[in-house]
């Protein structure tokens, strides 16, 4: 039998070595997500973007990866856009290939198209002496008297505020980051916390948010009033999932299972019990062409 030489043995071996390094790779989902934000995401794995991520590794016969990181400022930067290094090398591999939920017209990555719509709820806590209200609008219109009474949550941005700002309301709002870079509660668990303390009566949250607040306390402790979107104050957004800009054939896959699995998507979105709006066709951004 005749031998190969040495180099090409090596060769060979090292092709055969990088071969399956490239199949390793390619049989992870890799996800970037926030450790600790619920309902979305958590090391528990018990958020719905990680039940989502868990459906299509096994949809793909893939198993999932994280990259784990709190979500803030420079997420995108330090995850999804962060190649991998060897001895302080870059190489071919980033961290991490999805983001399993940004709005659809988010300019920091390529967007899929949205697997979700929801809105802003103005969620108000009962036997507070605010059980009357049944809609955002009544808020502006109260006596100044009992207007002055309110506590209500201020975000330093975000539609609630805008809204507030628009009907005179913000000298009653209490002041909250939307980054509060706190390492043990998210927005939505500070949030809770407040409501629960008292510190707080009402809040104007983005629904997935504004629903596992109210599934930490018994049930009918809140009132979920959905804020109404109009031409100039819009409350209502869908949500997709992102990829590196430029990785349009991730992104068409993600497409696909989007769509084989829609109805299994909504089931998992159904359980968190937070308002879920019809999904209208989207335009497709230049970006996406």
């Amino acid at each position: 039998m005749r031998t190969l030489p040495q180099h090409t043995t090596c060769f060979a071996i090292l092709l055969l070595a990088a071969c399956s390094f490239t199949a390793s790779a390619e049989e992870k989902f890799k996800v970037c997500a926030d450790p600790l934000n619920p309902p979305y995401s958590t090391k528990n794995k018990d958020g719905f973007e990680n039940k989502i991520a868990e459906l299509f590794a096994k949809e793909l016969g893939q198993t999932i990866e994280y990259t784990w990181l709190p979500q803030r400022l420079g997420f995108i930067r330090n995850t999804l856009n962060a190649p991998l290094k060897e001895s302080d090398v870059e190489t071919n591999e980033y961290k991490c290939d999805v983001v399993m939920g940004v709005p659809a017209d988010y300019d920091l990555t390529l967007t899929t198209t949205p697997y979700y719509k929801s809105t802003y709820v103005l969620l108000i806590a009962k036997g507070r002496g605010w059980d009357d209200i049944t809609d955002a609008d009544q808020l502006a219109d109260l006596p100044l008297q009992r207007q002055k009474s309110l506590k209500i949550a201020m975000f330093d941005r975000g539609p609630g505020t805008i809204w507030m700002q628009k009907n005179d309301l913000l000298d009653v709002g209490i002041p909250y980051q939307s980054m509060s870079g706190d390492s043990e509660n998210n927005v939505a668990m500070q949030i809770e916390k407040d409501l629960k303390a008292k510190k707080i009566d009402m809040v104007i949250l983005w629904g997935p948010m504004a629903s596992y607040v109210a599934s930490q306390s018994s049930k009918n402790s809140y009132s979920m009033i959905p804020m109404k979107s109009a031409p100039d104050m819009k409350f209502d957004f869908a949500m997709a999932m992102g990829v590196r800009k430029g990785d349009k054939e991730r992104k068409e896959a993600l497409d696909k299972l989007i769509a084989k699995n829609a109805d299994k998507i909504r089931t998992i979105l159904s359980s968190y019990n937070f308002p879920l709006l019809p999904l209208t066709k989207q335009a497709v951004r230049e970006d996406d062409d």
